[in-house]
């Protein structure tokens, strides 16, 4: 018989107190609450499915080393919509490049995992990791409290001074030089002169 405890949409859940007095845990799901870097999970040593998906976790690698340590069975983990997570559909500076380097690293830290954010675990994958794992933990460089740079007063724009107003809607009107007679488009390159 599994063991498992759904926990989402809890609203401001932000701790998970009284865990330990599920040990036979099997299955764990903290969807959408409001659990952050402080997480802590107590030793649940039969647990092999957990889900943080939506959630406010940030550093990845303390995640990763905690639940290696707590969580020895693990082999289902989903983080989708953290900022832990790298997401091309949540973050526009993130690309699928991104993802795989998260992946890669993510399976170095816990090698027994079939699962990763929905998505089976391939061999390939499995390989790299060993190899290439340790190195693909990405880090941001932390912005000098010395040296700030203010955002330009007013960025570059090709427009016309008179529409860099947002608050002037008037358009800008001016003449075209060019006339298309359409002799070189390529609706008329099979067309010769005595068919028109």
């Amino acid at each position: 018989m599994t063991c498992a405890l759904t926990l989402t949409h809890c609203g401001d859940l932000r701790s998970l107190e009284g865990l330990s007095a599920f040990g036979s845990l099997e299955e764990l799901i903290l969807d959408n609450n409001l659990l952050g870097n402080d997480l802590v999970l107590p030793g649940l040593p039969r647990l092999h499915t957990l889900t943080l998906n939506k959630n406010q976790i940030t550093d990845l690698e303390s995640l990763l080393d905690h639940l290696a340590k707590v969580t020895p069975a693990l082999e289902y983990l989903s983080l989708l919509g953290n900022v832990a997570c790298p997401n091309e559909l949540i973050s526009l500076e993130k690309d699928e490049e991104d993802y795989k380097r998260y992946r890669c690293f993510v399976l170095h830290k816990l090698p027994n995992l079939k699962f990763l954010d929905a998505r089976k675990v391939t061999r390939k994958e499995r390989e790299e990791a060993l190899v290439r794992g340790s190195f693909m933990k990405v880090v941001k460089p932390k912005a000098s409290s010395d040296h700030v740079e203010a955002p330009p007063e007013h960025p570059y724009t090709p427009l016309p001074s008179a529409s860099r107003d947002l608050t002037n809607h008037r358009g800008v009107l001016g003449k075209c030089r060019y006339v298309y007679y359409g002799k070189n488009s390529e609706g008329n390159r099979f067309i010769r002169d005595d068919q028109l």
